[in-house]
């Protein structure tokens, strides 16, 4: 009974805290993981007061890594995986290097061994799963070619630490460091059997591979058909408990049975289990169903974290601090952004993944828990590794801010977008098309906006040009046959390229307001009489751009409502003519009347978007 006690107060405790926290840190305007991570110092071993069980915590926030893994896996396919493959696989593998190589170095300052740089080194390249994620869907980015880049390239990372951890056991005793206690650690093993030589280490490291390898051909060949299969017939049932019940099962059953017959990790397991259910039309009820307590284990995860934290060493070594915090919030981004820009990917890109990678996380603290085991790790490398983590989480919303200024600030200064994307691998040529056309449209942007207006135009066999900043978008269209200009639609000679001067009309299918208003002074003083059709999701923004004279403003929000307002009135019994005009009225009446409305959004909507971050 008093486990039972310990597992309800940790949970009670945990999320109260974290609720207190998180509304304080929402008044200050901080990012509410904030709050949580504070609400974790507050009842761990290193605050007066209550002391909660930092193991319990820990296996808690372990279910919310594996419910927020498999969720990632739902939206992430296998296709997208392979898509971003030339980037995330070198890409991860570079920074890791080079991270591991800044945090040795740091080491060596402290008068550390090499068996600790290594340890310490890669607990600082790692990024946190659990934070990039909640970056990622704050933003609306997670289904954005960044967004599936960054997680690609953390999907590597993870795949690249679970490796690390199996052979730090092996390379211990050579590293200045003990075999771990028991003996049943796979690699520990086969150090036992085969000694320090090359060749148990070459032993440990094909059995690592070969069961990884195993496991990602079992599921892919068998979990494919077995997870939905299994979802299918819950769902058969029509009872939505055991459909529930199905999808956790299949996420924490999936997730334990790799890492005890696989020796993968609980998260690595819980992603293929998303990712083979993502290509079942039962995908989005799953996500729908395990999002509620997907969100709470990963505010206990959190929490465990500030448990872990003695803030304590803020004071003691400060400068100690500083410098794993430069390791990773400047040293890991600036790696990121040489990497993204030598694949030749703009440099909006490159910004969002050296953001994403700004911070640390629960593989750090695994790493360094097996560190401090192997008597690798001293004890002071741990709560240098906590630290960096809990201020890398903490600022790291700011350095998402900051990539988002810095990218319109370039944007401004094509010139200096250009030097710096020249530096990357080799673009595809501006231009994809025949010159000479005339009559046509010019389409700035191809995400879901812009790929359904190409497709309107298309079966009506209307001529438009595509211009995109995404090399691989260009790269297929061009292979479609689809006329395509690369680069950024404000940059010097891009629109020429796409023949502005004889084009009928401009789309700026982008949501990015202010460069609207740049393509279309750059337009009209190439064709004065270019129409225009440009959308946004600020209402001040668009009573500009109607009095500059775009043809045509859409505001999505503001669609969407005449859009229910339409079908309202005509279920209630208004006859479809009055209702249209009613509309029409009210659509008319909205583009005359003084903005009234502020720029933010409604609190209600504000929180709700926050609740994800």
């Amino acid at each position: 009974m008093q486990h039972a006690t310990g597992l309800i107060s940790i949970i009670a405790l945990g999320l109260v805290c974290a609720f207190i926290g998180g509304m304080a840190a929402q008044r200050l305007r901080l990012p509410p993981l904030v709050g949580y991570l504070v609400a974790g110092i507050a009842i761990g071993p290193f605050t007066p007061g209550f002391v909660g069980d930092a193991a319990l915590a820990a296996q808690l926030a372990e279910l919310g890594v594996i419910l927020l893994m498999f969720g990632v896996g739902l939206h992430f396919s296998v296709k997208d995986l392979m898509a971003v493959r030339t980037i995330a696989l070198p890409g991860a593998v570079v920074q890791i290097a080079a991270a591991t190589a800044m945090g040795a170095g740091l080491a060596a300052a402290f008068g550390w061994g090499l068996g600790a740089g290594i340890v310490f080194g890669l607990a600082l390249s790692v990024a946190s799963t659990v934070v990039l994620l909640r970056a990622l869907e704050g933003r609306g980015l997670l289904d954005s070619d960044k967004g599936r880049i960054a997680v690609g390239w953390l999907i590597v990372e993870d795949l690249a630490m679970v490796l690390a951890l199996v052979l730090l056991p092996a390379l211990a005793p050579s590293l200045g460091g003990e075999l771990p206690q028991g003996g049943d650690h796979a690699a520990g093993h086969a150090v036992a059997q085969g000694g320090a030589s090359a060749y148990g280490l070459l032993t440990t490291l094909g059995l690592t591979l070969a069961k990884v390898g195993v496991f990602m051909a079992v599921m892919l060949i068998g979990g494919r058909r077995f997870v939905p299969y299994l979802l299918g017939l819950a769902a058969r049932t029509g009872s939505r408990e055991l459909f529930t019940l199905a999808v956790l099962a299949s996420a924490v059953g999936i997730a334990f049975a790799s890492s005890e017959l696989f020796g993968v990790s609980f998260a690595l397991g819980a992603f293929f289990a998303g990712m083979v259910l993502a290509e079942s039309d039962l995908s989005h009820q799953a996500a729908a169903d395990s999002l509620p307590l997907q969100d709470a284990f990963a505010v206990l995860f959190f929490v465990s974290v500030g448990m872990l934290f003695d803030p304590g060493i803020l004071i003691r070594e400060p400068l100690s601090v500083l410098g794993v915090l430069g390791v990773i919030v400047i040293g890991k981004s600036l790696a990121a952004i040489a990497i993204v820009l030598a694949f030749g990917h703009p440099v909006g890109t490159a910004l969002t993944i050296a953001a994403s990678l700004a911070q640390i996380g629960e593989f750090s603290f695994i790493l360094a828990g097996l560190g401090i085991s192997l008597k690798l790790l001293p004890e002071p490398g741990r709560d240098l590794i906590l630290g960096g983590a809990l201020l890398s989480i903490t600022l790291n919303p700011l350095f998402f801010a900051l990539a988002e200024r810095i990218d319109a600030w370039l944007g401004e200064r094509p010139d200096w977008r250009r030097r710096l994307e020249r530096r990357g691998a080799v673009p595809p040529p501006v231009g994809g098309h025949e010159p000479g056309m005339r009559g046509h449209a010019v389409l700035v942007g191809y995400g879901r906006v812009g790929s359904a207006i190409a497709k309107a135009l298309a079966d009506w066999n209307l001529p438009y040009v595509v211009v995109e900043r995404d090399r691989r978008r260009v790269e297929e269209l061009r292979a479609e046959g689809v006329p395509a200009v690369f680069g950024d639609a404000a940059a010097p000679g891009i629109l020429d390229a796409a023949d502005i001067a004889s084009a009928h009309l401009l789309v700026v299918a982008t949501p990015d307001s202010h460069q609207g208003r740049r393509l279309l002074a750059k337009a009209r003083g190439i064709n004065p009489g270019i129409d225009s059709v440009v959308r946004t999701h600020s209402d001040a923004e668009r009573r500009r751009l109607e009095e500059d004279g775009v043809g045509l403003v859409l505001m999505a929000e503001r669609e969407l409502a005449l859009g229910m307002m339409t079908y309202a009135l005509r279920s209630l019994g208004v006859r479809e003519g009055e209702a249209r005009l009613f509309v029409d009225t009210s659509r008319a009446e909205s583009q005359v009347a003084p903005a009234t409305e502020p720029e933010q959004p409604a609190p209600e909507l504000r929180q709700r978007r926050d609740e994800t971050e």
